[in-house]
């Protein structure tokens, strides 16, 4: 179980770091609406391999057997390693490559009229807020893929 948890949420990290330096250098004149759905269809895409990774695990490992429970756990463990990658990869560029990027968000939202929406943020509350959100999300599809891939 380890090694399949292992290796689906290092090709998840991986998948979500590949796409998130696509979106970095490809993705700059892009509006923050469009960069925001982009940045979600990067963690869907990262996430699915807590379907795959449960699946080998059911198809490969154990004999063609999971219970929901354990394809629950496969699923969430494999959510934490993509969680930790994009949050990492969040950090590194509000910290590092972009720290202008909260007051230069701030300043787009003033302008749009949206104050009232505006939360202050910092390098390292982005980075936990990304992580809590892919966590999450990746809770969500692990319930629906255990769901899907039981078998006793």
């Amino acid at each position: 179980m380890q090694s399949t948890i292992l290796k689906y949420g290092f090709y998840g990290l991986l998948t979500g770091l590949i796409i998130f330096l696509l979106h970095l250098t490809l993705g700059k004149d892009l509006s923050y609406s469009t960069n925001e759905i982009l940045g979600y269809i990067s963690i869907f895409i990262s996430l699915s391999f807590v379907f795959f990774g449960i699946k080998h695990y059911r198809d490969k490992v154990n004999n063609g057997a999971v219970s929901f429970g354990k394809a629950l756990l496969i699923g969430v463990l494999i959510s934490v390693l993509v969680a930790i990658g994009i949050a990492l990869a969040d950090f590194i560029y509000t910290q590092f490559i972009n720290p202008e990027w909260f007051e230069n968000y701030y300043k787009m939202m003033r302008d749009a009229g949206k104050e009232d929406e505006i939360m202050e943020m910092t390098s390292l509350t982005a980075g936990i807020f990304m992580f809590s959100l892919v966590t999450v999300i990746g809770f969500i599809i692990s319930l629906i893929s255990g769901l899907i891939l039981q078998r006793k």
